[in-house]
């Protein structure tokens, strides 16, 4: 029997997406934790919670705390030495671990990132600019009015026409399905099933104080007051290099038969508009991709040599489902929900470099940063072994930096190697959050 989530009690964001266009995030330091209590007590009832919506808001907002910022707030040490080794460590220090070296080594990262000042992020999601207009300066003027927080950095964000990030391609299909959470789970959402089916991951794998899918309430920090309905966010600034993806693309579809297209398809694991290559491996399908029921539910397990979808593609390692030299129980422990958005004006096709920066703000969150976001940047994304791939490396998130030269196979009869790859993707900043739920940020406000 699921155990029903305390939707009420759990930041929105982490149970589902809002699809609301315009975002904006705060970076936040605490100089004077009575004075930042005062201000969280404050602005907890405008915090946006995963109970359904009568209606869209037209702006709201979640939080969430550094190790350092929770420290600055006043958590008394007992409660901080339950934290988990990753996040008490913050991303800057698991650099080599997660591949940013090179130009996305934390010394080249804008400020005020991995330099300890970020104490509390505050995301405002908001229908348009005005809105998050008007919600960003009610936010400020509680922050001059109470004093003891000062504004640090700052980043804006908006969707893109056709809800595609900067490469072109339409994102935002595959999202584990939660167990509990009230939606019915589409097929391909959740876990493959023996029968064929699909059910929904348990809960305690994104959100603490609830059972995981090796039937355990995972670890977290006392009081449950200050943990249940909790969660750990990764939030990362990513600069997308969209020429240099382009000439890699347009140079490898010289040797491709199928062209330049179904070549970005292959790298991908999706045609641009977001049509599964598992499900139409030869053009995209409109219908496929406007049908919930079908543009997820798909598997590899016909599918294993990677003549549809190569298995070094973008989408088949970040959730190998099944068919790959591991399935079931391991794939589902490093499942993450994923929230973000671009940010910067597109580059139009066939346009020269206008040296401006556009990417992505990406976001997960996790019961474990380490078993789940760490496992899979490290593992799936930047190396291949695991995947019987060699060394070879994801070719939108890999480091590609190695002494030598990184390439992608394309199964096929002869087989089209794409290489040598060069970094698309670099960490421009980031920081790990723990997001409490709302009685854990009614817990902190109280502090004494």
């Amino acid at each position: 029997m699921s155990e029903a989530l305390e939707l009420a009690a759990i930041q929105g964001f982490v149970v589902r997406g809002y699809r609301l266009p315009s975002a904006g995030y705060l970076f936040l330091r605490i100089d004077d934790p009575a004075r930042a209590r005062a201000l969280l007590a404050e602005v907890t009832p405008d915090v946006l919670t995963a109970a359904p919506w009568e209606r869209k808001p037209e702006s709201g907002i979640n939080l969430a705390f550094t190790y350092a910022g929770l420290e600055a707030l006043g958590v008394p040490g007992t409660s901080l030495a339950g934290f988990p080794d990753d996040f008490r460590s913050g991303m800057a220090a698991r650099a080599e671990l997660l591949g940013d070296v090179g130009e996305s080594a934390p010394e080249h990262w804008e400020a005020p990132f991995g330099r300890g000042e970020i104490h509390v992020l505050v995301m405002i999601s908001a229908q348009d600019a005005a809105a998050l207009a008007a919600r960003d300066a009610m936010l400020r003027d509680a922050i001059e009015r109470h004093g003891g927080i000062t504004v640090v950095g700052g980043q804006s964000g908006a969707a893109l026409a056709g809800g595609t990030e900067h490469f072109g391609f339409a994102d935002g299909f595959a999202q584990p399905a939660i167990e509990g959470s009230g939606v019915n789970p589409l097929p391909g959402h959740g876990a493959p099933g023996k029968d064929g089916g699909w059910r929904p991951i348990r809960a305690g794998e994104f959100i603490l104080g609830y059972r995981d899918e090796e039937d355990a309430i995972p670890r977290a920090p006392v009081p449950d007051q200050l943990a249940a309905n909790g969660s750990y966010l990764v939030y990362r600034k990513l600069r997308q290099d969209v020429p240099v993806f382009r000439r890699t693309l347009a140079d490898a579809a010289r040797y491709y038969p199928g062209g330049e297209e179904q070549l970005a398809a292959k790298l991908v694991g999706r045609w641009r508009d977001g049509t599964p290559l598992d499900l139409s491996p030869d053009r995209p399908d409109p219908a496929i991709v406007a049908d919930k029921a079908r543009n997820n539910a798909f598997s590899y397990l016909d599918d294993q040599d990677g003549l549809r979808c190569p298995a070094g593609s973008h989408i088949r390692r970040a959730n190998p489902r099944h068919g790959m030299p591991f399935e079931g129980k391991l794939v589902n422990r490093h499942r993450m929900i994923r929230r973000g958005i671009p940010y910067g004006e597109p580059l139009a096709e066939g346009a020269e470099d206008d040296g401006r920066e556009r990417g992505v703000v990406f976001m997960c969150l996790q019961a474990s940063i380490a078993r789940q976001f760490e496992f899979v940047q490290a593992q799936w994304f930047n190396d291949g072994n695991g995947l019987r791939l060699g060394d070879d490396e994801d070719v939108v998130m890999g480091r590609h930096d190695g002494p030598s030269p990184r390439k992608m196979t394309i199964p096929g009869n002869p087989p089209c190697f794409v290489g040598p790859l060069s970094r698309v993707v670099t960490v421009r900043g980031g920081e790990y959050f723990f997001t409490p739920g709302i009685n854990g940020l009614q817990h902190l406000a109280a502090l004494d």
